[in-house]
């Protein structure tokens, strides 16, 4: 049975969802933007699931990276004042240094989009240390989730855990290409 946690709740368990997202749980999250949907992006099993979760078989995931460290570490990036969009409603679509660096499901193009949202729960994948992955909360081509009443119940029945704000009436990220 998924549970659903609120910010207070995260903060007072943060060690233990921190151990979650390493061990390949799901989760449903807020961000800056939207509710988001993700994993840890290094496992190819939780992606996977992720994928089946949403229906959708090759379309690329993008990541919420731990730090913008780890982006310069790991993409080609020729216009570094280009992180200052981050933390922020941003994705950062980047040429992948090394295809390894997220499981290979993630994304099968030499690409990746790449963001930090500004939101706490980015702080907690920060302090994991790992990419996450970061795709809306709905199946393929349906609508956003903007609040818990919205997610369909086979979604609610495949994640581990909900981390409910609240309502979040936002628009996904503003995808920008700094691949050319």
């Amino acid at each position: 049975m998924v549970e659903i946690l609120d910010k207070k709740q995260i903060i007072k368990r943060k060690e233990e969802i921190i151990s979650a997202i390493k061990a390949g749980k799901i989760f449903i999250y807020p961000t800056d933007t939207i509710y988001g949907m993700g994993c840890d992006a290094t496992n190819e099993m939780a992606v996977r699931k992720i994928r089946e979760i949403k229906n959708r078989n090759f379309k690329p995931f993008s990541v919420i990276a731990p730090s913008k460290e780890w982006i310069l570490a790991n993409y080609d990036i020729l216009d570094e004042s280009k992180l200052d969009l981050i933390p922020g409603p941003y994705t950062l679509i980047l040429k992948m240094k090394d295809k390894n660096v997220v499981a290979h499901n993630v994304s099968y193009l030499e690409t990746l989009g790449v963001r930090i949202p500004d939101n706490w729960f980015a702080e907690v994948i920060s302090d994991s240390g790992l990419p996450f992955v970061t795709t809306s909360v709905n199946l393929s081509g349906q609508k956003n989730m903007e609040k818990i009443e919205d997610v369909p119940k086979e979604i609610l029945d495949s994640v581990d855990y909900v981390i409910y704000d609240g309502p979040i009436f936002g628009k996904q990220s503003i995808r920008i290409d700094l691949t050319e």
